[in-house]
């Protein structure tokens, strides 16, 4: 799996997300409209966004350019691994959540994403 992380956290969501990788997987920081092109070129397979919301820094331009149907936020909890497994489950590709909710956040969707590949 192909990550880019963005928003006013994006460097602390990529050192979360690293050292669970698998080999072969990668994560890049970007911004939100470098994940928007790679996004719908196919060159990443998805996005996990930060900002003081978890709304709306983080995914407004993936909204506006991917459309509301593969995007989820978190918002500012955070989510059960329930909520998790039912975002990923409904083909969402890009996910927001507020900076403080890093280190619970992350782990979580990388779970919830990495079962997925695997079926």
């Amino acid at each position: 799996m192909k990550f880019i992380a963005g928003g006013v956290a994006k460097t602390e969501v990529a050192d979360t997300l690293r050292p669970l990788l698998r080999e072969g997987d990668t994560v890049q920081v970007g911004t939100d409209m470098d994940a928007a092109a790679l996004l719908r070129t196919g060159a990443v397979d998805y996005y996990l966004g930060t900002c003081h919301t978890g709304a709306g820094a983080s995914l407004g331009v993936l909204v506006g350019l991917l459309g509301s149907d593969r995007i989820h936020t978190f918002g500012r909890r955070v989510p059960s691994e329930a909520d998790v497994r039912a975002a990923v489950d409904a083909g969402k590709v890009a996910f927001g959540f507020a900076l403080d909710q890093v280190q619970d956040v992350v782990p979580l969707l990388w779970a919830a994403l990495d079962a997925k590949r695997q079926g």
